[in-house]
């Protein structure tokens, strides 16, 4: 005997009724009162609310954004692109890290809340489809203490939600983090790219030969981390290496020291303003 429509409603809604009655919760990010469950704490409308960078001047390859074009003098890349200080093929990232972005990614690195990797992935699909070939998908790895002590790799649940989406692959046994760095924060670009050189390593480097491989991380700064795992691909033979991220830090222009000579595999960069900390 079909079950009535309004016995289906009531049992289909009984979850979400028991929900905001003995669960009351409030949105993490604006601190409304959720009224339905779901295994993410955050009210739709921060979801939707969250908006892609705006497409003005960038540049053509990491995608750093500016705000007007004058600093891409005419050659639209970058100072580090033009002085060959970015090391993979093309970048882009979702959106500015700020706002209900920083915090949805804060609560999924900091505070656990690992099932925000799914609708955070969705945002990262529309980058894939601008980035021309992708054969792979390989998250930027953690040393395995920072993941022991996290209990994983934002990283690594990205890349899987956006392979399930997408129907590419993601491997991250591939490229794993050799040594334990200190954090970037505070670190000038050239300090940055010294204090992550040589930090990664591919394990397996017949699944990269040939390929093309696409980065997946939470948020680039300068770009010195993904630089150094698209060094480490493309020594393992990697035909392309492209970077997909979730927010971009907004840089200020600062002067840009040149590396010494005999800092080997660390192209030197001239002074001038570049977009970069």
């Amino acid at each position: 005997m079909p079950v009535p429509l309004a016995w289906r409603h009531l049992v289909t809604g009984l979850p979400h009724a028991l929900f905001s009655l003995f669960l009351p919760d409030d949105c993490r990010v604006c601190s409304v009162p959720l009224v339905r469950f779901s295994r993410v704490p955050v009210c739709d409308r921060c979801l939707d609310s969250l908006t892609p960078l705006a497409p003005g001047s960038r540049c053509v390859q990491c995608g750093l954004p500016f705000e007007n074009a004058a600093p891409l003098h005419g050659s639209g890349l970058c100072g580090l692109c033009r002085r060959g200080a970015t090391e993979f093929d093309w970048g882009r990232s979702f959106g500015a890290y700020e706002g209900t972005l920083r915090s949805l990614i804060h609560l999924l690195k900091y505070d656990g809340m690992e099932p925000l990797a799914r609708p955070l992935a969705a945002r990262l699909a529309g980058l894939l489809d601008q980035a021309g070939r992708v054969d792979l998908l390989v998250p930027v790895p953690l040393h395995r203490s920072r993941r022991r002590s996290r209990g994983f790799n934002q990283s690594e649940l990205l890349a899987a939600e956006l392979s399930r989406l997408s129907g590419r692959p993601a491997k991250a046994v591939v490229l794993r983090r050799e040594r334990a760095t200190e954090s970037q924060t505070g670190l000038t670009h050239r300090q940055r790219r010294l204090n992550v050189q040589g930090a990664f390593a591919v394990r397996r480097p017949e699944a990269v030969a040939g390929q093309h491989v696409a980065l997946v991380d939470d948020v680039i700064t300068t770009g010195a981390t993904a630089g150094a795992c698209a060094r480490a691909l493309k020594q393992a033979g990697a035909a392309r290496v492209v970077v997909l991220a979730l927010a971009r830090a907004r840089l200020r222009i600062v002067e840009v020291e040149p590396a010494p000579a005999a800092e080997a595999g660390v192209p030197p960069i001239s002074r001038g303003a570049v977009c970069g900390a």
